[in-house]
């Protein structure tokens, strides 16, 4: 049997397991039981990306996000009837928290009755199979896998099986979401799940798919990483009029689609992890005029702050754009804090839709040349502490100093940064020793000298003899005549005739 929660948490980004076991930690404290659901699990079984985090706990969610929101985390969506609650947690991570509960239908087709259930419950009265998975974050159960509706198998499969054959007449949006999981992961429907849904089709319950349901469909298909197949699904069936019919005869934007969806991946070679739902909206949107816009937001279910806040987010992401080409911003570290503090996807619309040549070359600059820069810090960082720095505020001001210089294309050695790191120290070069100049001595002025150091012999002593050779080859070497060999030749003859006589 898998290991479970080792696979989810080798895939975990650090901020993911942060949030994973502080909300652990609050539900152990809180007496709750704790599991990992829905989506989560599905991409941690197919591998792919994991988005975000859904829990589901035995007991009231409210209790745990109110402790989560004083630890940074901010609530975006709480329903209260239902007990759900979409959280941005802390480190920026995406989420949601739900309470177990099951969806009791006095017939097909009514408003069901919420109940507060278990966990196998809550994963029985779900709409799809590969859906109805969990992971126990229990102590004493922690990395079981709760399956039982045998979803696991369906993955395996490559199938979508609704769990009842009332799955469409009880939640008619289930027709979209069908075709949009279906789409999203290369999957088919199941058999009898493809004949339930050609039924409902048939009895036109698509029609009856409420305004705000379709809504959260539209939104859902923004969030994914391949709207345009989803969006072409829906069209494919004739079921995205029923998200709107105005933008089922003017067709999203495919091209503007196109063009994110080519950023997206530029992003993630940069390393990041772009959340575009914003500027996608806008792009499968793309063929509306403003009013027809934010006709479909608000047929969608969206609110009125909703809409102003998706309508103007162009006009947002064009005033950074401003700001950026602006004259404050010529330096590159300028524009590198600029675009630091810049929000992601305003920077993915830019690239996507902007035609300033000025503002394009910044943001490239900053994505391919001055982020692999500033992850290189650290050996600047090293090298200063090399010369001799203590680290410190004015340590740190330096390596800030470096990073300002290395943009403007100065520093890419070790050599000149050195330079600079000693420039901007005042850490000085250790004086160089000198090393003593030793000339070499001619064998001429060696022999001259031993000759003129000899002591005073008698000519005809062994020592006279020798000093006077000594002083031959000197000046034999100097290529001069040696008088006192001359002399010593005049000299010998006149004691051998002194003998003599």
């Amino acid at each position: 049997m898998p290991d479970y929660m080792f696979l989810l948490e080798s895939r975990l980004s650090p901020e993911q397991r942060a949030v994973m076991l502080r909300v652990q930690e609050l539900a152990a404290a809180m007496g709750f039981n704790l599991y990992l659901t829905g989506g989560t699990v599905r991409d941690l079984i197919t591998g792919a990306s994991l988005r975000d985090l859904d829990f589901t706990v035995e007991g009231n969610p409210s209790k745990i996000a109110r402790e989560l929101e004083k630890g940074g985390a901010k609530i975006l969506v709480e329903d209260e009837k239902l007990r759900h609650i979409e959280v941005l947690f802390a480190g920026d991570v995406e989420g949601s928290i739900s309470a177990a509960r099951d969806d009791h239908y006095v017939r097909p087709g009514t408003r069901p009755e919420i109940r507060w259930s278990t966990i196998m419950e809550d994963l029985r009265r779900r709409d799809f199979s590969l859906n109805s998975i969990a992971i126990s974050l229990n102590p004493a159960s922690r990395g079981l896998l709760l399956d039982p509706t045998n979803g696991l198998s369906d993955i395996e499969r490559g199938e979508v099986r609704a769990l009842t054959i009332h799955s469409f007449t009880n939640q008619p949006v289930r027709l979209l979401r069908l075709l949009r999981f279906a789409a999203r992961m290369g999957f088919k429907p199941e058999g009898r799940t493809q004949e339930w849904f050609d039924l409902a089709i048939e009895r036109d319950l698509h029609h009856t798919i409420t305004p705000e349901d379709a809504g959260g469909e539209l939104r859902a298909a923004a969030r994914e990483e391949r709207p345009a197949v989803v969006l072409k699904a829906w069209e494919q069936h004739h079921l995205l009029e029923t998200v709107n019919p105005n933008l089922a005869k003017r067709h999203p934007d495919y091209d503007a689609i196109a063009r994110l969806m080519k950023v997206r991946e530029d992003l993630f070679t940069a390393g990041f992890r772009p959340r575009l739902a914003a500027p996608m909206l806008l792009a499968i949107l793309g063929k509306l005029k403003d009013r027809e816009q934010s006709g479909v937001l608000s047929k969608a279910g969206y609110r009125s702050a909703e809409i102003d806040q998706a309508l103007g987010f162009a006009e947002r992401a064009l005033e950074s754009q401003k700001e950026l080409i602006g004259k404050k911003m010529n330096a590159p570290i300028d524009a590198y804090r600029f675009l630091e503090q810049m929000p992601l996807d305003q920077i993915a619309y830019l690239l996507a839709e902007s035609t300033n040549s000025a503002a394009l070359s910044k943001v490239r600059a900053y994505l391919n040349k001055w982020r692999p820069v500033r992850i290189g810090l650290p050996v600047v960082a090293n090298e200063l502490e090399a010369l001799g720095m203590a680290r410190g505020e004015k340590f740190d001001e330096i390596v800030e100093q470096v990073f300002a210089i290395q943009l403007t294309g100065r520093g890419k050695t070790p050599e000149e940064r050195e330079k600079i790191l000693r420039k901007l120290s005042g850490i000085k070069e250790a004086p160089k020793k000198k090393e003593k100049e030793k000339k070499p001595a001619k064998s001429a002025d060696k022999a001259r000298g031993a000759a003129d150091a000899a002591p005073k012999q008698t000519h005809g002593t062994a020592a006279g003899k020798a000093a006077i050779k000594a002083q031959h080859k000197a000046h034999g070497a100097a290529g001069k005549p040696s008088p006192p060999a001359a002399h010593a030749k005049t000299a010998g003859p006149s004691k051998k005739s002194s003998g003599r006589k």
